[in-house]
């Protein structure tokens, strides 16, 4: 019988919590370690919907991208979001865990997951973990030069579709070839010199001031185009990739992924 303990074995040895960033809550949440799973569902957000989908289906453990307690609460009440989503989940028996920064690190976490989906070559850590193959973001080329606006057409038939979709900073004819990437906000990497030395830089949540003063760089010649993503698309197809690791080192037991769009603009007006 597999139980919640085996699960977080699993997910140690698959995101170790030693690559969790300074500050990440990472790990059980909530949940008996004592207590049999047999159904497991991936989601990039525990939030309402993920929960109820979760208690729906019958699983007996979350594993979701983002932590539920990143920010603490001081209370566990139902009369607050999260205290209900706790509450629900004790209620349901159902175990929470989160992989957040240690998972973004590993060869197959979330930038990981959007190189290879693009195809990238020759694939390092934008910032590297010293002494390991781990780090944030990744940089790589592509199998040949392409325009910028068909990588960004390219990204967005890859990525689930959202309100606010893709949007591209440059001349859309632009020759790219060299790709950094980051899943989710990875604005703090803009000045690295490995995606200053890219054609293109793929993130999440580009601010105003951040994302001005990279686009007017990129048109001196001294730093990359960008393509801005959402933030839960840009993680989800991590998600696949995970339920394949987690399926191989859980024999027998059923790994689910949320295709729920938990990216919270809902449309756009006008």
């Amino acid at each position: 019988m597999t139980t919640v303990n085996d699960v977080a074995a699993a997910i140690e040895s698959l995101w170790p919590v030693a690559g969790a960033r300074q500050g990440d809550v990472v790990g059980l949440t909530v949940g008996n370690r004592a207590a049999p799973v047999q159904r497991i569902l991936l989601v990039v957000d525990p939030v309402a919907e993920t929960v109820d989908e979760a208690v729906a289906i019958g699983a007996d453990v979350v594993l979701a991208h983002h932590p539920l307690l990143l920010r603490g609460i001081n209370e566990v009440s139902e009369d607050a979001y999260k205290g209900a989503l706790i509450v629900k989940l004790i209620k349901a028996d159902v175990a929470l865990f989160a992989a957040h920064t240690n998972a973004d690190v590993v060869e197959r976490g979330t930038s990981g997951a959007l190189a290879t989906a693009l195809g990238l070559q020759g694939v390092t850590a934008i910032d590297a973990d010293a002494g390991a193959s781990t780090g944030i973001g990744r940089v790589g080329d592509l199998p040949e030069t392409t325009t910028l606006g068909a990588l960004a057409r390219a990204v967005s038939a890859l990525l689930p579709a959202t309100a606010t979709g893709v949007r591209v900073a440059g001349p859309e004819h632009a020759a790219v070839r060299r790709v950094a990437l980051c899943g989710g906000s990875g604005d703090s990497l803009l000045g690295h010199p490995a995606v200053v030395g890219a054609d293109v830089y793929l993130t999440a949540d580009l601010r105003h001031h951040p994302a001005s003063e990279a686009r007017e760089r990129a048109f001196r010649g001294n730093g990359p185009w960008l393509i801005d993503m959402s933030h839960w698309a840009s993680e989800w197809l991590w998600l696949g990739a995970a339920a394949a690791q987690l399926r191989a080192a859980l024999p027998g037991v059923d790994v689910q992924v949320s295709t729920l769009r938990t990216d919270p603009w809902d449309f756009l007006a006008g």
